[in-house]
């Protein structure tokens, strides 16, 4: 049994893996970038198979540690939406571009950043309960960007961030969420043969620096204040989708 040895695939996966930790310990947003810089140095999909034992793990000690903090109604709404997503992913993952997906997913989401800066005030004043359809659709969005090129925090926020819920349980809901999406994404990931002997390895020699990056991350998010908390998490996901729109429009130059 062998682990990668290539220097520049660690050199992009550690700080890969230590964004994956402060994300999965509620700083929600930050794991966004950590397939991305992966990806760099392998094909996406492989990326998305050695990051996801990983955050399998971490998702773990989120959900017990927030065990008590979220929103059943929201996930009761876009959890079947995401299932839906991931089920089409799995299905076209062959055949469509990821780079398509991450112009989409980004332009949306630095749409939707945007506003809220512009127009918090409004709001705050005009926050709308989940609504079943709105729900559905982000939903099922966040799954099938999530199995595509593990994006599927954008659109899971787009929805969520417009609920003004508080800060644990904003926190507790995302955990929650990405555990039950990263445990069907196996079925997909491993009908499309992403499961190596090497990557699920070099997933284990990981693991010990995301569990601790995790544990930063749970006390990060409870010293921060929920304002600075918000605006924070608000220009991650500018940075990420900026970032995302980037690659996507890079990537697609460069198709003949």
């Amino acid at each position: 049994m062998t682990i990668i040895t290539d220097p520049l695939f660690y050199a992009l996966a550690i700080p890969a893996v230590v964004a994956l930790g402060l994300s999965k310990g509620g700083f929600a947003g930050v794991g966004q970038m950590a397939t991305p810089l992966v990806a760099l140095a392998m094909p996406p999909l492989e990326a998305a198979a050695i990051m996801l034992p990983i955050m399998i793990v971490q998702d773990a000690s989120a959900v017990w540690v927030y065990r008590r903090e979220y929103n059943k109604r929201i996930l009761l709404i876009m959890i079947p939406g995401a299932l839906v997503g991931i089920a089409l992913a799995g299905l076209l993952a062959s055949y469509i571009s990821d780079s398509a997906v991450r112009i989409f997913i980004g332009g949306t989401t630095i749409l939707f950043v945007l506003y809220s800066w512009i127009g918090p005030k409004k709001i705050a004043e005009e926050v709308p309960k989940a609504g079943i359809p709105g729900g559905v659709f982000w939903g099922a969005v966040s799954g099938f960007t999530s199995t595509i090129c593990q994006a599927g925090g954008p659109p899971y926020q787009m929805y969520v961030m417009s609920q003004n819920l508080s800060k644990m349980v904003f926190v507790g809901t995302t955990a929650i969420m990405f555990a039950t999406l990263n445990w069907v994404k196996i079925i997909p990931y491993a009908a499309l043969g992403q499961f190596t002997t090497t990557g699920m390895m070099t997933s284990l020699a990981l693991l010990p620096l995301a569990l601790a990056t995790n544990q930063l991350g749970f006390w990060l998010v409870r010293r921060t204040p929920q304002k600075l908390f918000y605006q924070i998490t608000m220009v991650l996901m500018l940075l990420i989708s900026i970032e995302l729109t980037r690659e996507g429009v890079t990537d697609l130059l460069r198709q003949p």
